[in-house]
């Protein structure tokens, strides 16, 4: 025991600061928020929209990209000849409704998640418990979901943590294309839910099918069985998006952020 608290103490502080503090370093090979230099593009190339393997871009007169269906590779960047597209930097991608995940034009500012309604505040902002469901996922979404809970991130200090069963919960988080096979489970998990509840999409699967897009045994998203509060893309999104998502659905984020 005395050798397990010493080795804590020589360890020091582990857990990140965030969200009062600085946000952790992201290595450089990260891909937050694309970009796409409108002017920058040729007449009539398609280069771009012909790579993306989901068909989130839509070329014309104004472009646009669906972060709901990119999966945050580098296809398009690489076949652009005029290097019109690009990746920044921001890890800051969640929304609360779906079609605020479609960038339209050159330097659109992305419309960042709003926080719940003062009453839903009042019940979840301090404890919130959730039911992870992976609904056909790959393990991506759900091994960065889990990183939540190390002690890099602690997530229970928020006062949000995953519970076994859905009549635990205050809602689900929903991972994965949703599959045929796995429809009537998630129903059947999302009834079970005590209301009022949360529904929070982690992943271009869960979003809109991913790379599974358009499947026969696929669903195309959770949204088109269940309403969804929080949309959380990439393919994984980040531990860091994710959690900056849940704060701002909570209203824990700090103004300025």
């Amino acid at each position: 025991m005395i050798k397990a608290i010493l080795a804590r103490i020589s360890q020091g502080h582990r857990t990140t600061r965030f969200p009062r503090g600085p946000a952790p370093a992201l290595p450089d090979r990260f891909r937050g928020a694309p970009r796409i230099d409108a002017s920058a593009c040729l007449d009539g190339c398609r280069s771009c929209a012909e790579a993306c393997p989901t068909g989130a871009i839509e070329p014309g007169g104004t472009m646009s990209i669906d972060l709901g269906k990119c999966l945050f590779c580098p296809d398009c960047v690489r076949a652009c000849p005029a290097g019109a597209m690009s990746y920044g930097a921001d890890y800051r991608l969640s929304t609360r409704m779906r079609a605020d995940l479609v960038l339209a034009q050159d330097g659109q500012i992305l419309r960042l998640a709003e926080a719940l309604e003062k009453k839903s505040r009042r019940l979840f902002g301090h404890s919130l418990k959730l039911r992870q469901v992976s609904a056909g996922g790959c393990n991506a979404c759900e091994a960065d979901v889990n990183v939540l809970g190390t002690v890099g991130w602690d997530l229970g200090r928020f006062g949000i943590s995953m519970v076994a069963s859905p009549r635990h919960a205050d809602g689900l988080l929903i991972t994965g294309p949703v599959t045929k096979n796995m429809e009537l489970a998630l129903r059947k998990t999302y009834d079970a839910v005590p209301e009022p509840k949360l529904v929070i999409a982690v992943g271009a699967c869960a979003i809109s099918g991913g790379p599974y897009i358009g499947h026969a045994e696929g669903n195309d998203g959770a949204a088109k069985l269940l309403p969804v509060d929080l949309f959380v893309p990439g393919c994984p999104p980040h531990p860091l998006t994710i959690l900056d998502g849940l704060l701002r659905l909570l209203g824990r984020m700090p103004k300025g952020r």
